[in-house]
């Protein structure tokens, strides 16, 4: 028979949840769990507005759910797209590097961007009993993904445990998650604003897929940039695809061979940028004495580039360690700062060889 200790207490006919005492206390249902379970350490404050939610609304506890958060591994997840890009790895390094001071295995899986195969992970990294799931990169505008998202979050949040989007937009406001985002269109609209202080009229945007979240704010950076200036972005100017050096290479080298008119490309991830200077090496175009190039993430390889890359540095480690330590905060305002489970960190322009006025005759004229 169940118990008064086993159950939580029936209020017209409606069973009080974690929920309804994490929206009562005005925090998050994994602080509730924390709460009850006593597995982490909580704010005094922040503890006994939570006790006080629980008494006024009659709320006790599930036995089960309480050995199941107890049962934690002691480990973080972090589930990325692809394991061999950069943007990912050095993520994935200040994950490890934070989870490891506390303690925790770092657990590291790759979707390759199917998000069948990224709701099974996190499925698997709930059962088993992870400390915190940290899910990194750009979704697509996918209401039913969006709530698949949600479901994990709350089942997380059921057994004491965290889901950060890391690089991500929120799945909703109703959602238990906890948010590492970067100032991606303020870094586009920078490095588009560094180009057209230059001198450059005629940018072209090149890469990124259509519809990704992280593609859609790097060209909202790039369009408010060139619209603040008074310059047109015709069609033929933006050219998106995979972040990818083979896109870039291959798009590049047709754009050479269409002689478009552009003095200078920005290209919306490093990897992009390396291809089209591939494409343009082989073409005998110089960087940047005929066409400026820039890109965005500033990975290492990025200043191993001949000419060294001017691009957007995105602070990725940091973004890996916020992750782990906004997830296992002891409370819901641990930093002072994001008291709302939010943390946006800044981008910065890294000026260096490829971008330069543009020539008084421009490239494609010459040819």
């Amino acid at each position: 028979m169940t118990t008064q200790s086993e159950r939580a207490t029936m209020r017209g006919g409606h069973s009080v949840t974690m929920t309804d005492v994490a929206e009562r206390a005005g925090v998050s249902t994994a602080t509730v769990s924390r709460v009850l379970n006593g597995n982490y350490p909580v704010a005094q404050a922040t503890k006994d507005a939570v006790k006080r939610a629980i008494d006024d609304l009659g709320y006790t506890a599930n036995a089960h759910a309480r050995a199941l958060a107890s049962s934690a591994t002691h480990s973080v997840g972090i589930i990325v797209n692809d394991l061999v890009d950069p943007f990912f790895s050095y993520i994935v390094r200040g994950v490890e590097q934070e989870a490891s001071t506390t303690g925790r295995l770092c657990i590291v899986a790759a979707s390759q961007g199917d998000v069948d195969r990224e709701i099974e992970l996190i499925d698997r990294m709930i059962s088993q009993r992870t400390d915190a799931v940290i899910v990194v990169g750009g979704a697509y505008d996918d209401a039913g993904a969006r709530r698949r998202m949600a479901e994990r979050a709350r089942a997380l949040a059921g057994i004491g445990s965290t889901l950060v989007l890391c690089g991500r937009p929120s799945v909703g406001d109703k959602a238990p998650t906890k948010i590492v985002g970067y100032d991606n269109e303020g870094g586009a609209f920078a490095v588009t604003e560094h180009l057209i202080s230059l001198g450059h009229r005629r940018i072209l945007y090149l890469g990124g897929p259509v519809g990704l979240s992280t593609s859609v704010a790097r060209l909202a950076g790039y369009r408010r940039a060139m619209q603040s200036r008074g310059l047109d972005v015709p069609t033929e100017l933006v050219r998106q695809g995979a972040f990818g050096r083979r896109f870039g290479h291959a798009e590049m080298s047709e754009i050479l061979a269409s002689k478009l008119d552009v003095t200078a490309v920005f290209a919306a991830n490093d990897l992009v940028a390396a291809g089209a200077l591939d494409a343009m090496t082989a073409a005998g175009v110089r960087v940047p004495e005929d066409i400026s190039l820039v890109g965005y993430d500033d990975i290492p390889q990025s200043s191993e580039l001949t000419p060294k890359l001017t691009t957007v540095h995105v602070p990725l480690e940091e973004m890996g360690r916020e992750s782990v330590r906004l997830a296992l905060s002891q409370d819901d305002d641990a930093f002072g700062r994001h008291a709302d489970g939010e943390i946006i960190i800044g981008t910065r322009v890294v000026v260096r060889e490829s971008a330069a006025a543009p020539a008084a005759t421009p490239w494609a004229s010459r040819r």
